[in-house]
């Protein structure tokens, strides 16, 4: 592993929000101008980078991550650059740059572009056609590192654009920020909850196994790994996860899913809410819950609730936590609010 101090400055608080790029997500490498020697898509797979040394295969040793040929020539500001579509589109807080097991071929600057693009459009119209504005300015990395930036933006955005001086190989890249949830689609029965309609972790009390982000996720679990799961408690008390909703609205169910979870899966869990800083209420009270189970409940209440908390008794492993609903009148109006706030 490099000892080197790291370059990039700036506080990286951003680093506990969810990466909004991540394959679990539904982000997706749509186009890279150079991947000879490992593959784009490596850049946004969930878990960190793996080596196996001396494994080689016809282009040369085989990386875990996006590495491009070496460039010949003296083109001032040479260089490659990777599209990525965010699985969550909304307002980057910050990048990480990851260059794991890159030592003597990884690039030494980098920087970042994002862009807002309406539909689905090609690979093609994105290197060509579309407006990219600079959220990490050029900025120097090192390698086997992983190099954090804040975003210069408040904006929302759709796409990323990663640029590597001069070439080398990146293992992963992370978009951490938070989802926006886009008000044309909020007479929709919404999931509240969800990271791709602008839910978000406020509090956890204990992430020793896995990141709470994953509750929020879209799509089933594939393995344990995919949810949330905390170390065994040796004491009388609980563990417990808090969440923003997308906007104040009132729920009408809550699936509490433990797939995957054997051996380790919460005994019971308690679902409550609360309107701004009001006081909590029970939306669910404390329920006996089965190993490895969809668990899906009606809530009976009416009232309003920008935040939910989800308590698990005593420990263990949650795979998604959805919370379905409709927004009210003020929750609809605040979404406005901030989607044209972005702008």
């Amino acid at each position: 592993m490099s000892t080197a101090t790291p370059r990039p400055a700036g506080n990286s608080h951003f680093l506990s929000l969810p990466d909004l790029a991540a394959r679990s997500a539904g982000g997706a490498v749509l186009w890279a101008n150079d991947d000879l020697f490992a593959e784009k898509e490596n850049l946004i797979k969930t878990g960190p980078a793996e080596f196996r040394p001396a494994t080689f295969g016809h282009k040369g040793q085989i990386y875990d991550g996006w590495e491009t040929r070496r460039r010949r020539g003296a083109v001032a500001d040479s260089h490659d650059f990777a599209i990525v579509r965010l699985g969550v589109p909304g307002i980057i807080r910050g990048v990480v740059v990851d260059t794991a097991w890159f030592t003597g071929n990884y690039p030494p600057a980098i920087s970042v572009e994002a862009a807002f693009v309406e539909g689905y459009p090609t690979p093609e119209e994105l290197a060509e056609k579309v407006e990219w504005t600079t959220i990490v300015g050029r900025r120097g990395v090192n390698g086997d590192t992983r190099n954090p930036f804040a975003a210069d933006s408040s904006k929302r955005w759709t796409h990323v654009r990663l640029a590597i001086y001069p070439d080398g190989g990146v293992a992963r890249l992370r978009v951490h920020g938070e989802g926006l949830l886009d008000p044309r689609f909020t007479e929709l029965p919404l999931d509240l909850a969800a990271l791709e309609n602008g839910g978000r972790i406020t509090g956890c009390s204990n992430m020793f196994y896995s990141s709470p982000n994953n509750l929020l996720l879209p799509g089933t679990p594939r393995t344990m790994g995919d949810g949330w799961e905390t170390s065994r408690r040796r004491d009388a008390g609980n563990d417990w996860v808090q969440v923003r909703l997308a906007g104040q609205g009132v729920l009408t169910a809550a699936e509490l899913d433990t797939s995957y979870f054997i051996g380790n899966a919460p005994g019971s869990a308690r679902l409550q809410g609360r309107d701004g800083d009001g006081e909590w209420f029970d939306l669910l009270p404390l329920t006996d819950l089965q190993p490895d189970t969809k668990h899906r409940f009606l809530i009976d209440s009416d009232r309003p609730v920008t935040e939910a908390r989800l308590d698990i008794h005593p420990d263990g492993g949650m795979a998604r936590l959805r919370l379905f609903g409709r927004l009210t009148d003020e929750g609809l109006r605040r979404v406005h609010e901030r989607w044209e706030a972005s702008a």
